[in-house]
């Protein structure tokens, strides 16, 4: 059975598993208390099938009943106050402050239907609110597709595994634009490989040019890069040594976009934009891809190192200074079980450490979640729900607060709070501003490394949640109100170090009047405040 279509089994029905141990040589780590699971009546997500389009989706889960829980004391998770009236999945952070989040549907198989979190009047997200946003066209409901902010501050998603819960790896997309709150619908690239796009991977590249990977085919290697302005595509990605399927793409500080092949591990992949081809990265020290084909996410951290999760429970750093491979720790053994990620999140923290998230196997529970800072593996306490979750289950996303906001898509929606802090040199810095603003009115403002120096959080080609791009919030100095301006007009979307570029900013009308202060935020990260005077 090609590997594109393969069949991701296994029922997830807590107390009914048996999970083979697969021996890694991985030290087994001190096993953390787990907090008792929230209550929730939502099955899992569904898993893709194989197929070429001749399969069938696989039968439901048993819904598994469970309890609320006070959360320990000391926790790094935090749920929201308002939770949402909704089951949430993908989430993109728009650049007004709100979040875009996709309502899954009850049976977890997606949904055309959008909300949005907006933070509180002083700038929280666990005491956000929640409200409709606009929905796709009926014809539009996708579960497991590419998704991406665009430099003029819209959103686009294309492909999708599942459409209105039926495996047929469809090859329609939208773009939403957040101030219309509309959805326009977007034609797929030309040619015959384009019938499917399915959960193809994608990414912006340094440009601001959004590159996608068709999937759905296997072994099919067409990828395509976006004209914004007018919605049509271009070809791009010869010499690509295996197919898109279950491959992440990660935008390295030089421009090029990193990939650990699936199809011919070891082997690792560099796409240089200048060229619009591939060429060999070398090989990964150990495979990083189990039998079905299934790898984990991989993030550039700011130190310009790459962070490969394996689903064999090995895993790999790229240096992007040398382009060398090196081992990094593998996923530890707990309770007999080999623990690795096939299909699952991580996020870079504001130190610089990887969050990310582990279970034993292909999509089997229970979930632990780790923090890799460079040299070391450590296990972190277990979000709610970690007894019936797989890795392949939660998605993460940076937010302007540093903070990640983790959904479990089984009904609960967390912030991991992280107690480290950024080095100075990784900080976006403010070159100029205007001191005198008024609300209601644009205005630009440049200034070094606004997009941050990581892509903020990974998963792979199911789902992308990149954050490097710059926002902008104020905060009046007299009542602590914060206030998001939208941003538009990004001249770069890089990751490198120092480099200079330039956003504009919308002021909203009803921003507080008076002294106050001014950050640029990237991936979490704020600049040092400027000092500027907000009029009505």
């Amino acid at each position: 059975m090609p590997r594109t279509f393969r069949m991701k089994l296994g029922l997830l029905a807590a107390g009914a598993l048996a999970v083979a141990a697969v021996p890694a040589g991985a030290a087994a780590a001190a096993h953390l208390p787990a907090r008792a699971p929230i209550a929730a009546a939502i099955p899992p997500p569904p898993l893709p099938d194989p197929g070429g389009g001749g399969g069938t989706r696989p039968d439901p889960v048993p819904v598994v009943k469970r309890t609320r829980a006070v959360p320990q004391a000391g926790s790094p998770w935090q749920a929201l106050t308002h939770h949402p009236p909704f089951n949430p999945g993908a989430m993109i952070q728009l650049t007004d402050g709100t979040v875009l989040v996709q309502n899954q549907g009850p049976g977890n198989n997606g949904t055309n239907k959008w909300w949005r979190l907006k933070p509180s009047a002083t700038g929280s997200y666990v005491n956000g609110t929640w409200s409709q946003a606009a929905a796709l066209p009926s014809s539009y409901a996708p579960l497991y597709f590419a998704s991406a902010l665009l430099p003029d501050g819209r959103v686009i998603i294309e492909g999708g595994e599942y459409n209105h819960g039926n495996l047929v790896w469809t090859n329609k997309g939208a773009v939403y634009d957040p101030v219309a709150n509309a959805w326009t619908m977007v034609a797929h690239p030309v040619g015959s490989e384009w019938v499917r796009i399915g959960d193809g991977p994608s990414t912006v590249l340094a440009s601001g040019k959004f590159m996608l990977g068709a999937s759905g085919f296997s072994g099919t290697t067409a990828q395509a890069i976006l004209n914004a302005q007018n919605l049509t595509w271009h070809a791009t990605g010869t010499g690509k040594a295996d197919g898109n399927g279950e491959e992440g793409w990660s935008l390295l500080p030089n421009g090029d976009v990193l990939t650990v092949d699936t199809g011919a591990a070891p082997n690792t992949e560099i796409y240089s934009p200048a060229t619009g081809s591939w060429t060999s990265a070398g090989s990964t020290p150990a495979s990083l891809i189990d039998a079905e084909g299934e790898v984990g996410p991989q993030l550039l951290r700011p130190d310009g190192s790459v962070f490969a999760a394996g689903a064999t429970g090995a895993n790999a750093v790229y240096h992007t200074a040398t382009g060398t491979w090196s081992a990094a720790p593998g996923f530890p053994v707990i309770g007999g079980a080999q623990y690795d990620v096939a299909d699952g999140p991580a996020a870079v923290l504001p130190d610089g450490d990887v969050l990310v998230a582990a279970s034993p196997g292909d999509y089997n529970p229970p979930t632990h979640v780790f923090d890799f800072d460079g040299s070391t593996l450590t296990e972190v306490p277990d979000p709610p729900n970690a007894a019936t979750m797989a890795s392949n289950y939660p998605f993460m996303m940076v937010l302007p607060t540093g903070q990640v906001l983790f959904i479990d898509r089984i009904g609960d929606v967390e912030v991991y709070n992280s107690t480290g802090s950024p080095r100075p040199g990784w900080l976006p810095k403010i070159t100029t501003v205007p001191a005198a603003l008024a609300a209601g009115s644009s205005y630009s403002l440049t200034g070094r490394q606004l997009n941050g120096l990581t892509q903020g959080a990974a998963y792979g080609d199911d789902y992308q949640s990149a954050t490097n791009y710059p926002l902008v919030r104020i905060t009046n100095t007299a009542s602590g109100t914060v206030t998001y301006a939208r941003t538009s007009g990004m001249t770069k979307m890089t990751v490198a170090p120092g480099v200079s570029s330039s956003v504009t900013f919308a002021v909203p009308a009803g921003t507080p009047a008076g002294p106050s202060t001014l950050v640029v935020v990237a991936n979490g990260l704020a600049s040092a405040p400027a000092s500027v005077t907000v009029s009505g």
